[in-house]
Formats: C-alpha cells, sequence, structure tokens
C-alpha cells in the first residue's frame, strides 16, 4: 500500500464556499474527511471536495454519460492507484457552468439519495 502524501493541497477558500453554498437546501450533512469538506445523505458519501477538485457520486449511466460528454472530467482518485469508481471530479468548465453544475448536482443528489442508508460500523 502507497503511503499518504505528506502534505496534501488545502482547498480554495473559493470553492468550500461554493460547494457550502451549492448544497443549501439538499438534506445532506457535513463531515469533513482527511480535511476536506465532505458532505452525506443517509450516511453515503455524497459531494465533497479534495484540494483543487470537487467530486460527486453518479449512478453507473450518470458517470458514463458525463465522462463521454466531457474529457476533463475524470474518475476520482485520492491516491495513485486508489480509484473511487462512484465518483467523479468535475472540470472547471461544469463547476463554473451553473446550468451544468445544477444539473450534476440534482442527479448527483436523487441519486445517493436512492441509495438504503449505510450502516454504521460497530
Amino acid at each position: 500500500m502507497k503511503p499518504f502524501p505528506k502534505k496534501w493541497k488545502k482547498t480554495p477558500p473559493e470553492l468550500v464556499e461554493f460547494l457550502h453554498a451549492s448544497v443549501k437546501g439538499i438534506p445532506c450533512r457535513l463531515k469533513p474527511m482527511f480535511g476536506y469538506p465532505v458532505y452525506f445523505i443517509n450516511d453515503n458519501m455524497f459531494i465533497g471536495t479534495h484540494q483543487d477538485n470537487l467530486f460527486l457520486r453518479l449512478s453507473e449511466k450518470d458517470r458514463v454519460a458525463l465522462l463521454r460528454e466531457n474529457d476533463e472530467a475524470h474518475l476520482f482518485e485520492p491516491l495513485p492507484g486508489r480509484v473511487m469508481k462512484d465518483y467523479v471530479v468535475l472540470p472547471e468548465s461544469v463547476v463554473g457552468n451553473k446550468t451544468a453544475f445544477a444539473k450534476w448536482l440534482r442527479k448527483s443528489a436523487e441519486y445517493v439519495s436512492s441509495l438504503p442508508p449505510k450502516k454504521r460500523k460497530k
């Protein structure tokens, strides 16, 4: 197993504020992970930041569609070789486009809301 990086880059405050404002009205809970803001719905990870990136969870159908329609989108890989296949990093062209971002945020919230609540480990 590869070690954690000694120091990850902090998420820019503007991206943290954008994320916080974006999830208003969505029944989700903030739970920082590795020092980054990450939001959960029914204890299932939904959307968050990692360094300069904004990632969200999508159904397989929606992941394929987003990756097909945007060359800059890619699967979330927080550590080299550790791909989280349900999660896609949104490129700036999507994050900076209100309509496109709202579309993918809605699809993600709907998908994650449809998942059974995650059972807590004892």
